[in-house]
């Protein structure tokens, strides 16, 4: 409490940074002990000169302005920690920020009349993500519908109604060349739907033959009670090839 024992490499450093001599950093001597705070003021007490007391004062305002600095060090290294650790936080915000943005598929997008590439390259991005099946509901899709389903590498099952611009010539002339299409025709429904892997839905506010003609807006479904009604109604005309 009072006084403690000095290490070797204490010695050495205090030696190094008083430059003592060479023979006074005998490593085989008793190492020395050296006071305390709490020791210099027991010791104060017992010493009485004057030189004493000077040196005593001397020591403990040493001991003052140690802490001082060693309390001011903590704090600013308390500060930089916690600078760092939002810095962290906001680093990691903004990468997830950015990789949602990277990530065109979880994004709700909207499309302005006139955007017609646009439109129709976001489409195109999509469907081609399909890896086990992609089904297209439109209930107009047309030859414009066909000449983007031939960049599916997927079997694709395509909803659309009975009597549309999708004539039976055009769809004989697509198979002949690709293998991928199933046609169901079907007059329920009347919003449009991509639907992919059995697993993920996108809701399409325009015909993919009409995307960037007019203002539509192209959604990811995320509520799962939908996503499993409207996959249900699906396997089930699938099932019946209604």
């Amino acid at each position: 409490r009072y006084c403690f024992k000095l290490t070797k490499t204490e010695i050495f450093n205090l030696r190094f940074q008083f430059e003592t001599a060479k023979e006074h950093l005998n490593m085989n001597r008793t190492l020395p002990y050296v006071f305390t705070e709490e020791g210099v003021a027991m010791l104060s007490s017992v010493l009485r000169t004057t030189i004493a007391d000077k040196v005593s004062i001397a020591i403990m305002d040493a001991f003052v302005a140690m802490r001082k600095y060693i309390s001011n060090e903590l704090l600013e290294k308390q500060s930089l920690q916690d600078q760092i650790t939002q810095n962290t936080e906001d680093i990691k915000l903004l990468k997830e920020s950015f990789n949602q943005f990277q990530n065109k598929d979880n994004i709700n997008t909207i499309f302005f009349d006139g955007q017609i590439y646009d439109a129709y390259s976001k489409l195109v991005d999509i469907m081609t993500k399909a890896q086990q099946e992609l089904i297209i509901i439109d209930s107009y899709a047309d030859k414009t519908t066909l000449d983007m389903i031939a960049k599916v590498n997927c079997p694709v099952i395509l909803i659309t109604k009975k009597k549309n611009a999708l004539k039976a010539l055009d769809l004989a002339k697509y198979q002949e060349q690709y293998s991928n299409l199933t046609t169901i025709r079907n007059d329920t429904f009347h919003d449009r739907y991509l639907l992919l892997d059995n697993k993920t839905i996108y809701h399409c506010g325009t015909s993919l033959n009409h995307a960037g003609k007019r203002t539509f807006s192209l959604n990811k479904l995320e509520d799962s009670d939908i996503l499993n009604s409207l996959f249900t109604k699906i396997n089930t005309l699938k099932k019946n090839k209604v």
